[in-house]
């Protein structure tokens, strides 16, 4: 049984499998369960893109793919290309990390060029959500990500990639909703397992989830935990 509370959770859901060593039966059944529950979309490493593209086609789930991941240190001239052969093989939104280390530089140019390169190249055929990776900045950082995501055009700013020092928090949901103001959405991702943690970030002013216990989190069922 699907239990909701503030309205249809699992449509907040970025179903998530980005393992390294993911087969080709895993994305099977993540998009599987993604089209059984109802999830927003899937978010897949790029080379998966396609598969994932043919296993949801003529369904409302989406294909989410990660840009510059899990660093957010690559060229921008190559996230932009990534963004572009992403969309070409399916994908309607992108995940880009941005340039993490520009940013404590002070290198505000640098990174709001970057953002702005990967926009571009959605062209608003694809959502762009920016991963500003919280647990390595300070607050003050945190703002400034997250004002010159807004200025660059982005659709959303999101917490972290799951892959450094620490996931998402309601302290740091609660500040980025704060910077950004209503006009754009605000992705928790990283150490959301349940339910409640679900709940806790959507009170904080998320409206995307980004889990890879999204079928724990519908159905508040601990262990059912998908990929």
């Amino acid at each position: 049984m699907i239990t909701d509370t503030f309205g249809d959770i699992a449509k907040t859901i970025d179903h998530t499998l980005l393992k390294a060593d993911a087969a080709k039966e895993e994305i099977e059944k993540l998009c599987d369960e993604a089209k059984r529950y109802g999830f927003s979309s899937v978010c897949i490493n790029p080379a998966r893109v396609k598969q994932a593209a043919d296993l949801l086609r003529g369904s409302e789930v989406k294909v989410c793919t990660v840009i510059g991941f899990p660093l957010g240190a690559a060229a921008t001239e190559v996230k932009a290309f990534e963004t572009k052969t992403a969309i070409e093989h399916g994908a309607s939104e992108v995940d880009m990390v941005m340039n993490i280390g520009a940013l404590k530089d002070g290198d505000f140019n640098t990174v709001e060029k970057d953002m702005k390169a990967v926009v571009a190249s959605a062209q608003g055929k694809a959502l762009v959500k920016v991963i500003i990776e919280t647990s390595l900045l300070t607050d003050k950082e945190k703002k400034k990500a997250c004002e010159l995501a807004v200025s660059a055009g982005a659709d959303y700013v999101k917490t972290s990639t799951g892959f450094s020092t620490g996931g998402a928090t309601e302290e740091d949901v609660k500040l980025m909703r704060e910077t950004v103001g209503p006009k754009i959405g605000v992705k928790a991702s990283g150490g959301v397992r349940s339910q409640e943690d679900a709940m806790t970030m959507i009170k904080a002013g998320a409206t995307r989830i980004g889990a890879s216990s999204g079928v724990a989190i519908v159905t508040g069922v601990e262990g059912e935990r998908g990929y």
